[in-house]
């Protein structure tokens, strides 16, 4: 069975000011029902790895909350990093982690604020990854484009391989243009940021590309047990490089031939801004307008001659839209946004901007 890795960090700068660096998006109930985007993560992994191989990724300010939402989680398999390090630290300890207990153990990193549709064609995606892995490749899963987005980064596909391809390919955002260029051509996918890989073969990759990084993370699995362990930490783990998984290992990896990719078709969402939730999830009324509630909050809005507008209601008074069209409206109990939907990708200006004004008790 699958040893699956749910990585829970960052603040959400961009569904500000709902998600926090205190209370970020992942532990927000933003899936349409009353389980948060960590809880819906879990949920879909259910059938590909049972409790005791579930693990999670995250920082010190959210290990409580994250062993709150997720109480069938083992206690020593919520993985605390005392600094963010981004993704390269934070998948390559789990992967040393797991090794120490399993050497031979397949391991699949999944980010905790994707929302996914279809949960069994997502299962049956991650499986056709596992065979491959098996077989010493480092897989990730492409998601199929729908239109040319420019919001995502893109994976050229290589040399067919048993249900996939070698990755031939890493490429960045592309302007509008190459976008469709990629789409037309059919050999491109959305890189979801999903991975699938055996523990060893991903270790010994990263040994080859980042050697201090592999030995950092494979002293702290070798003391995850013991006394040691915060001491190491707290000596080693801030002189790490912060990097990506897809910079520090998987595009240099790539060029060398050992990258697969298998492509998704299952209703996957990168819930990055609001204009996207309000995309992903269904109207709350005709005029296509969406209504966000936030935990412990009803949510109530009423619109008039009001359409396709996205509300979060999180401070429990009532929101009333009169004539507004397309604009993004976040009430929260110490702050509110109000922007056009195409504008939404900007939240995290304001965040930069309350930053440089010293205002850190509202991030």
């Amino acid at each position: 069975m699958l040893h699956a890795v749910i990585t829970a960090g960052g603040s959400g700068t961009r569904l500000w000011p709902l998600s926090r660096a205190s209370n970020p998006k992942f532990l927000h109930p933003l899936t349409g029902t009353e389980r948060s985007l960590l809880q819906a993560t879990a949920d879909r992994l259910a059938t590909i790895a049972d409790p005791d191989h579930r693990y999670v990724v995250t920082g010190t300010a959210h290990a409580a909350a994250v062993a709150r939402q997720l109480p069938d989680v083992p206690e020593r398999n919520i993985l605390v990093e005392p600094s963010p390090r981004d993704s390269a630290p934070a998948i390559a300890l789990a992967a040393a982690v797991i090794a120490e207990r399993e050497p031979d153990a397949i391991m699949g990193s999944f980010a905790s604020d994707h929302i996914i549709a279809d949960p069994d064609g997502f299962a049956d995606t991650v499986r056709r990854a596992m065979t491959l892995a098996a077989d010493g490749l480092l897989m990730t899963i492409g998601i199929t484009p729908t239109g040319p987005e420019t919001g995502y980064g893109y994976l050229r596909r290589g040399a067919p391989v048993g249900d996939g391809n070698l990755l031939a390919e890493y490429k960045e955002k592309p302007d509008h243009v190459a976008a469709v260029e990629y789409v037309s051509s059919g050999d491109y996918l959305w890189n979801a940021g999903i991975f699938v890989w055996r523990v060893d073969a991903f270790l010994g990759e990263l040994a080859r590309q980042r050697p201090v990084l592999h030995e950092t993370v494979t002293r702290l699995a070798a003391a995850w047990e013991g006394p040691d362990r915060d001491e190491l930490f707290g000596r080693l783990w801030p002189k790490l490089e912060k990097i990506s998984v897809d910079y520090g290992v998987m595009e240099q990896a790539a060029a060398r031939g050992v990258v697969g990719v298998v492509p998704g078709d299952f209703g996957w969402n990168d819930v990055g801004d609001f204009h996207t939730l309000g995309s992903v999830l269904a109207p709350s009324d005709e005029s296509l307008n969406v209504v966000v509630a936030s935990a412990g909050h009803k949510g109530e809005v009423v619109s008039l001659d009001a359409r396709r507008n996205v509300v979060v209601a999180g401070s429990g008074r009532l929101i009333a839209t009169l004539g507004v069209d397309d604009l993004i409206i976040v009430d929260t109990p110490d702050a509110l946004l109000v922007a056009p939907r195409d504008r939404a990708q900007d939240a995290k200006l304001i965040v930069d901007k309350l930053r440089a004004r010293g205002e850190t008790d509202l991030l």
